[in-house]
Formats: structure tokens, C-alpha cells, sequence
């Protein structure tokens, strides 16, 4: 049991470093898209941030690996500046904030959309510049949205398989995380090793979709007061 939980403590640390990659792009790309103007763009770039949700997670891993990997440009710059990636737990992270980027920018979006513009006309009135009204105005409002997208982005991350495996390996104790462990346990017969921890995994996802639901809730409670 010890060695599940501190397994499922390494798979977390990593899927939390995953949101805080993602957490900056997936922001400021979420305040544009919910501004108004020329749809077009905004539907495009939407669309492209969108494909690892709707794509398969083994084809995101292929794709990213390919990219990745030493052959490739951006391969060979990593690795001429000391950057490894593949078959690393930057790997892992790599994957997990790729799989959980459409969670988080949706989510975040969202929540933009809903801060009621007079406020930041409000700010800009009283002599706060655009990014002023951004940091004291956009940004507080939107705070429970962005949380409750960070956290689903962190699920996603905790729980991807087929992305991670192909980016990062099921190296044991480097790159191995709750999901490729049960899949590697179930294959070798441990079912009872796997079950074990699949409810480790269930307690804590459980955890913390319930913690995203009172954040969701909170939010429409606010907006509706």
C-alpha cells in the first residue's frame, strides 16, 4: 500500500506540474478568444486547442513524439540545449498538459465570458490601463472558473494513458504513473495489485471532481446573486 501511495503521489506532482505549464498559455489564450471581434481567428485557434480532446490519445502521443524526437528540428534544438523530454517525467507532464489544455481553456473562456464588461469599462474610467483592468477586474471574476478548468485539466493529466506511454515509456520509477502501473499489473494477472490501486485512483479523482463541483457551484451561485 505504501508503494501505491507514494506511486499515486508521483502521478499527482506530475499532473499538477502539467496544469502549471499549461496554466499561462491556456489563460491567455482563453481572454482572447473571449474577446469580441473578428470570429474567424478565434474560431480557428479554438478548434486546433481542441483536438487532443477529441482525437485519439495515442495518436496526440505519436504526433508529439514525432516531434520530439531527436531526428526532428525542434528535437535536435532541445537536445543541442540539454532539454530531454522523450521517455522522461518531463515527458509525462508534456503529455498530460497537451491533454489537459482543452479542458482548462474551455473552462477558462467560459468564465471570462461571463465577467460583465461594465466593470472593466468601470476600471478603465477610473484610469487602470487594459492590462490594469485585466489583473484587478477580469481576472478576480473569473478566478472560480479558471480554478474549476485547472482542476478537470488536472484530472485529465492524472488519468491520461495513451499519450504518456507513447511520449514518456512505463519506465518504473521514472516515468511510470498510476495508469500505465494498473495497465502493466492487469496484464501481468496482478489483478488484485491493479484493483487496489484503480481505488486509490477513484478516491482521489472523486476528491477532486467534487471539490470542481462546489467551485461550479459556487460560481453560478455568484453570478446568479
Amino acid at each position: 500500500m505504501t508503494a501505491d501511495l507514494a506511486l499515486l503521489g508521483w502521478s499527482a506532482w506530475l499532473a499538477l506540474l502539467s496544469v502549471v505549464l499549461l496554466a499561462l498559455p491556456a489563460v491567455a489564450a482563453a481572454w482572447w478568444l473571449a474577446q469580441p471581434g473578428a470570429r474567424a481567428p478565434r474560431v480557428l485557434v479554438e478548434a486546433l486547442c481542441t483536438l487532443p480532446l477529441v482525437l485519439p490519445p495515442t495518436a496526440v502521443g505519436l504526433l508529439l513524439l514525432e516531434l520530439l524526437a531527436e531526428g526532428s528540428p525542434l528535437g535536435a534544438a532541445l537536445s543541442g540545449m540539454g532539454w530531454e523530454l522523450v521517455f522522461t517525467p518531463a515527458g509525462v507532464v508534456l503529455a498530460g498538459a497537451v491533454m489537459g489544455l482543452p479542458l482548462l481553456l474551455r473552462s477558462t473562456r467560459t468564465a471570462f465570458e461571463q465577467v460583465d464588461g461594465r466593470y472593466v469599462a468601470v476600471a478603465r474610467t477610473l484610469g487602470r490601463t487594459r492590462a490594469g483592468a485585466f489583473w484587478a477586474v477580469e481576472l478576480p471574476l473569473a478566478a472560480r472558473g479558471i480554478a474549476a478548468g485547472a482542476l478537470l485539466a488536472f484530472c485529465r493529466a492524472l488519468g491520461e494513458f495513451g499519450a504518456t506511454i507513447l511520449v514518456a515509456g512505463n519506465i518504473p520509477g521514472r516515468t511510470q504513473t498510476v495508469p500505465l502501473a494498473i495497465f502493466q499489473r492487469a496484464q501481468a494477472g496482478e489483478d488484485a495489485s491493479a484493483l487496489r490501486l484503480v481505488g486509490l485512483a477513484t478516491a482521489a479523482a472523486f476528491a477532486v471532481v467534487l471539490l470542481h463541483e462546489w467551485l461550479a457551484g459556487r460560481g453560478v451561485g455568484r453570478a446568479r446573486g
